[in-house]
């Protein structure tokens, strides 16, 4: 059975105590560096796999400081702080001794108590009656996702950054909490559905709140997530949006926000 291409991509090396070896993937390349969420994957991925690891994700937010470079690069993760119920951590990505991407993140055991979602689901069709988008690049990070666009056609004057995609791993892979991680990164930019024109811009910095657990999770499989965002404002060069990601059966996955760079 051949190995995913985001395992890959992912692939760690562990050296005890803190300390994962991993190499950038040429399949999640995206112009100048990784795709974020490859880069966001394996941060958490090394979270997840460290040993004193208790529960599962709440919180991940990440920052990048510098592109990463082809090639290896180091993750270090530590343990800050630790109570009976949650844990935080510090995730650092690095290369030639330089932090590129810096993260926190929350763990914590999900316990049974009363919960109420606020958020609706957008009334959409389901995925398989929506047209597959062909790629724009015939390599690269967009050939590892399929999308299929409901609402707000890239590289056009939309009336707003509002999106509304079908989006799965290509090929397909069952969901956790590392691809969902990159996933959350998918979202075509809202500077894109706004105006036809191409302009450099770069993440400066995601959030991301887990609000499924596993079980969640391992319901989803391999099938497309609902991917929801807009933006709020464009403003000095940067802007900023807001997403959801809802599972087929209608389950609230993950909620993100996203700070852009753009050029002009």
């Amino acid at each position: 059975m051949n190995t995913h291409p985001f395992d890959i991509a992912i692939a760690l090396r562990y050296e005890p105590p803190q300390r994962w070896h991993g190499r950038t993937s040429e399949a999640y390349w995206n112009m100048v560096s990784p795709f974020g969420g490859v880069t966001a994957g394996a941060m958490m991925q090394a979270m997840l796999d460290h040993p004193e690891r208790r529960g599962t994700p709440l919180s991940f937010t990440l920052n990048f400081l510098a592109p990463i470079e082809a090639g290896e690069f180091v993750i270090d993760t530590e343990l800050v702080r630790a109570n009976r119920s949650s844990q935080h951590w510090a995730i650092r990505l690095s290369q030639q001794d330089k932090v590129l991407a810096q993260a926190i993140a929350i763990c914590a055991a999900r316990r049974e108590t009363w919960g109420q979602v606020e958020a609706t689901r957008p009334d959409v069709p389901p995925a398989g009656q929506c047209e597959v988008a062909p790629p724009r690049k015939a390599e690269g990070f967009l050939q590892r996702y399929e999308f299929r666009i409901v609402r707000g056609k890239p590289f056009a004057v939309n009336e707003d950054s509002l999106s509304q995609v079908w989006v799965a791993d290509n090929p397909p892979r069952p969901l956790d909490f590392a691809s969902l991680t990159a996933l959350c990164d998918s979202f075509l930019p809202r500077i894109f559905l706004r105006r036809p024109d191409f302009v450099p811009i770069g993440t400066v910095s995601i959030n991301i709140y887990f609000h499924a657990g596993e079980e969640a999770l391992a319901r989803q499989g391999a099938a497309p997530l609902l991917a929801v965002a807009q933006a709020q404002a464009f403003s000095d060069g940067h802007f900023d949006h807001h997403g959801h990601v809802w599972s087929t059966d209608g389950t609230l996955l993950a909620t993100t926000q996203q700070l852009v760079w753009y050029k002009e």
